[in-house]
This record gives structure tokens, sequence and C-alpha cells, in this order.
């Protein structure tokens, strides 16, 4: 089993995650290139001063998808709470004319999603789990 791994003083770690957000109500704000190129670059910025690590964003015309790499110490919440509070606020302010497609100014519908996502599946974890219990017998 191969990972890709971070290191801190001490830990040694393997974190990545996918996020999607929803504009509230799936109104189509992206619908071209220079809000979502505005999206990426914003969400590139905030995750630098996070220590995140963006793998990929992808956007389709009423969300984006996000996957990114973090440390242990990273806070989720507060990290996903700056990207949709600074992109929502930058977005209307750049793009004005979006305002027009969102229902009482709101962007951001106000749940997300998030899983982590590892190297390996979670198949594999397991069986990797469960060999560790057949030497563990082997040995005794």
């Amino acid at each position: 089993m191969s990972y890709e791994l971070g290191k801190g003083s001490h830990s040694v770690y393997s974190l990545s995650y996918h996020f999607i957000q929803v504009v509230k109500y799936r109104r189509k704000v992206f619908v071209n290139d220079p809000i979502v190129d505005f999206l990426k670059t914003k969400t590139r910025e905030i995750a630098e001063t996070f220590n995140v690590d963006i793998l990929e964003i992808e956007c389709d015309r009423d969300y984006f998808h996000m996957l990114f790499k973090s440390t242990p110490l990273l806070n989720i919440p507060q990290f996903i709470n700056a990207v949709k509070t600074i992109t929502s606020r930058e977005i209307k302010r750049n793009f004005p004319d979006v305002k027009k497609e969102l229902w009482n100014e709101k962007f951001w519908a106000p749940s997300y999603f998030l899983a982590t996502s590892g190297q390996v599946t979670l198949d594999v974890m397991k069986r990797y789990v469960d060999s560790q219990e057949v030497k563990r017998n082997e040995n005794l």
C-alpha cells in the first residue's frame, strides 16, 4: 500500500476531502468563464491562508466540486465557512448582475457535502485491518 504522506512535527498523515457546495435554490449563476475563473481563483486564495492544497475545482451551472488535502490541524468548518462567505461576497461585488439570479441575495445553500477521500478504497482498508488479526494469530 503506497500513500502520498504529509508530515508534521509529531505526525504523518494523508487527509483528502471532496467538498460540494450548491447555489441556493440551485440558481444557475456559473454560466460564463469569468465568474467560474473568479470562483476558482478566490477559493485558491482562501485555501492558501488555511494551508490547504486544492487538487481540483470544477463547476456546473449551480454548484461546484472541490478536492483538497489538508493537515490534521485544519478547522474544516471554519475553512468551509470562509470559502462560502468570502466567495459569496466577492462574486456579488465583482459580478453585480448575478444578484438578479439569486433569491433575496442569498448565494450559497446553507448545507454542503463533505466526504473524506483516501488513496485506497474502504474495502481495501477493511481487508488490511482484517489481515492484521491473521498476523497477530500467527504470532501466538
